[in-house]
C-alpha cells in the first residue's frame, strides 16, 4: 500500500478503513524475523493475494494453448502417432514435456491445484470479514469532512435534529444504510461491488470443481452407423472410447438407438456449391431396456440427450453394398462397406474383406481383399482424376482392385478396418498380366481371373458418426461461468461509497451543516451523488440569510449558494 493511502487512513481512522476486504499486500521486507513461520506465513499471504491468483490464471490460459494446438493423446493417438512420425526433432522433447499429455500434465495439474488452493485462501477469510461488515453499521464520521475527496457545507436555521432526521430519510429513501453515530449521520451504500468480487471468486472455484469432476468422471466415444444398423450403449459397441480415471462402466446411461435414415442435401450453383443445407439422421432410439421406441432428428450441434448423455453427429459418408461369389457362383459375401470421405465431396477410400467362406476354382479356401475408391458424382472418363465433384449421389462410381491370399486376421493383431495389408497376398492379373482393376456403377459386376468369382456393386447406403458423451458436471460449469460474469460486472460497475452528514450549532446560533463522501476509488460519481444529496437536504434545511452586518453583495448575485458542491 502507497504512503499516500497510510496517511488517509491515519487521518480518516475507521471511517477510512474496510472498504474492501482484499489482503494487504505484503513485501518481503515486512517479514517478520520468525524463520521458517515467517516465511511459511508471507508465502501464503502472498499465494491467496490477487496479483498472484491472476498470474496464475494466466499460467493456466497459457499452459491450454499446447493443449489446443499439439495432438493429445486423451483425444485421438492416431493424431498423436502420425504427429510424431511427421517431427521426429521435436517429438522427444514434446515427451518430456508432457506435451502430448497436456490437462494430466504434472505442471498443469500443479498450477491447477495452486489456483485452486489461492482462490479458497482468498475466499474464506474475505467472506467472513465481509458478512461481518454486513453485520456491523457504517463508522463514524471523521473530526476533520474537510479532508475527504468530496464535501460541501452551508449554514441553516433549521434545527440540528432537524438536520439529521432529514438526512437519515433522504440517505435511506436512496437505499443507504444509515444511522446516528455520534453528532452525525453515517451512511453507506455499494455492498453489491463486494458481493459481485465474492460471486466472482467463488464461482471460478465452482467452474475449476466442474471441470476436474467432468475430466475425472467423463466418458466419450465414437460409433458409425449405416443406416438400418443400431447401436446400445454398452463398452463393445463404441468403435473407439476414452474415459476419465474414475470412471465406472456402470455409470453409462442405459439407452438404443436404430438410424432410419440419414438425410444430406447440398447446395447446387454458385460459390457455395456443395455446401450442406440439410443434415439429418433420423433415429429411433429407447431408454433403458424396455423404454417405449421414439423418434428423433440429430443435426449438428442439436444432439440426442438421454439422461444427461449426449449424442452428437458427427460426420457422414456412403456404404456402398457389395455382394461377391465364388467359382461355383455361390454368394459368400454380400454387406454394405463404409467408405472414409477424404474431400469435402466425399471422395471416399476403404478396403473390402472377404474373411471367411470364399473357396477358388480348385477348392481351396483362401482370402480375397479390395481396394476401393469411391466418388458421388464421377466427372467421367477424360475428364480429370476420379475425384468427386459433387457430395450428392448425382453419378456414383467404385473403382476396386482385388487381392488374394492371407488378409492377416488370423494373427491376432488388430487391424484398421478401412485399410488392406497386402503384405501376403497376390494381385489379380487381367489377360495383359496387368493388375486388374475397374469402375463399376451401381448393378454392375467385375468379373475375377481364371475362374475366382466375382464381385458386384449392388447398391448405396449411407453412414453417419456419433460421438456419445457425458460430461458429468457441464451444468455446473456453466452455472460458474454466468455467475463469474455477473459477479465480475458487479465488482466493475458498482462503487461502495460513504457519506457523512454533520450538523452543529455555530456560536451565532445559526448550525453549520457539513456533507462529505468517500469512495473505494476516485469516481466523479461520488461528487455527483454528493451534490444531489446536498441539494435534496437544502430544501428541508435552505441556506439561512445573511446577517445585516456582513457587505452587501452586488446586485444580481446570490447571497450564499445553497451547496459548494464536491471539492477537491
Amino acid at each position: 500500500m502507497s504512503n499516500t493511502n497510510t496517511t488517509d487512513e491515519r487521518d480518516l481512522g475507521q471511517a477510512g478503513e474496510q472498504l474492501s476486504t482484499a489482503p494487504r499486500e505484503e513485501s518481503a521486507a515486512s517479514v517478520p524475523a520468525m524463520g521458517v513461520i515467517g516465511w511459511a506465513r508471507w508465502f501464503w499471504r502472498q499465494l491467496t493475494s490477487m496479483r498472484v491468483a491472476l498470474i496464475l490464471l494466466f499460467l493456466l490460459s497459457l499452459g491450454a494453448i499446447p493443449g489446443s494446438l499439439i495432438p493429445q493423446n486423451s483425444v485421438d493417438e492416431l493424431k498423436v502417432q502420425t504427429f510424431k512420425d511427421a517431427h521426429t526433432t521435436v517429438s522427444p522433447v514434446y515427451e518430456k514435456l508432457q506435451f502430448f499429455d497436456v490437462y494430466s500434465s504434472v505442471w498443469f495439474s500443479a498450477i491447477y491445484i495452486l489456483l485452486f488452493i489461492s482462490l479458497i485462501g482468498c475466499i474464506v477469510p474475505r467472506t467472513g470479514q465481509f458478512v461481518g461488515q454486513l453485520r456491523g453499521r457504517p463508522p463514524g464520521a471523521p473530526k476533520k469532512l474537510t479532508r475527504l475527496p468530496a464535501y460541501t457545507t452551508w449554514r441553516t436555521d433549521a434545527e440540528p435534529e432537524q438536520v439529521h432526521e432529514a438526512s437519515l430519510a433522504i440517505l435511506r429513501k436512496r437505499r443507504f444504510r444509515a444511522h446516528m453515530a455520534g453528532d452525525a449521520v453515517s451512511a453507506e451504500k455499494g455492498y453489491l461491488r463486494e458481493t459481485g468480487n465474492l460471486l466472482f471468486h467463488i464461482a471460478l472455484i465452482v467452474m475449476l470443481t466442474a471441470f476436474a469432476g467432468g475430466q475425472l468422471f467423463k466418458s466419450e466415444g465414437g460409433k458409425l452407423v449405416v443406416e438400418g444398423d443400431g447401436f446400445a450403449n454398452t463398452i463393445t459397441q463404441y468403435d473407439d472410447f476414452k474415459s476419465g480415471s474414475l470412471f465406472d462402466t456402470d455409470d453409462l446411461t442405459p439407452f438404443s438407438f436404430d438410424l432410419r435414415d440419414f438425410v444430406g442435401t447440398y447446395e447446387r450453383s454458385g460459390p457455395q456449391r456443395g455446401t450442406p443445407r440439410t443434415y439429418e439422421a433420423r433415429v429411433t432410439y429407447a431408454e433403458g431396456a424396455d423404454g417405449k421406441t421414439k423418434k428423433k432428428v440429430i443435426e449438428v450441434n442439436k444432439p440426442l440427450v438421454v439422461d444427461g448423455t449426449k449424442v452428437y453427429l458427427n460426420a457422414h459418408g456412403y456404404a456402398p453394398v457389395i455382394s461377391v461369389k465364388d467359382g461355383s457362383g455361390k454368394e459368400v459375401y454380400k454387406s454394405s462397406v463404409p467408405l472414409l470421405p477424404i474431400d469435402n465431396n466425399v471422395t471416399s477410400t476403404g478396403a473390402i474383406k472377404v474373411m471367411d467362406g470364399y473357396k477358388d476354382k480348385n477348392g481351396k479356401r483362401s482370402q480375397l481383399g479390395f481396394q476401393a475408391f469411391f466418388v458421388p458424382t464421377f466427372a467421367g472418363s477424360g475428364q480429370g482424376t476420379m475425384f468427386s465433384q459433387y457430395p450428392g449421389l448425382d453419378y456414383p462410381v467404385l473403382a476396386l482392385n482385388g487381392y488374394y491370399g492371407s488378409l492377416g486376421v488370423d494373427s491376432g493383431l488388430p487391424q484398421n478396418v478401412y485399410q488392406l495389408d497386402t503384405s501376403k497376398m497376390k494381385e489379380f492379373k487381367d489377360s495383359n498380366g496387368d493388375q486388374l482393376k475397374k469402375r463399376l456403377r451401381p448393378g454392375e459386376t467385375m468379373k475375377l481371373p481364371d475362374g475366382a468369382g466375382s464381385i458386384t456393386f449392388e447398391s448405396i447406403e449411407e453412414w453417419a458418426s456419433f460421438q456419445i458423451s457425458r460430461q458429468p458436471a457441464s451444468g455446473w460449469a456453466l452455472t460458474g461461468a454466468v455467475a463469474a460474469v455477473i459477479g465480475l460486472a458487479g465488482s466493475l460497475f458498482i462503487q461502495r461509497r460513504r457519506v457523512w452528514v454533520r450538523a452543529v450549532r455555530g456560536t451565532d446560533g445559526v448550525t453549520v451543516v457539513e456533507m462529505a463522501g468517500l469512495g473505494r476509488s476516485e469516481s466523479a460519481k461520488l461528487p455527483e451523488e454528493l451534490t444531489a444529496l446536498a441539494g435534496a437536504l437544502h430544501t428541508v434545511a435552505p441556506t439561512a440569510p445573511v446577517p445585516d452586518s456582513e457587505p452587501e453583495t452586488e446586485p444580481g448575485q446570490p447571497a450564499e449558494a445553497p451547496a459548494e458542491g464536491a471539492e477537491k
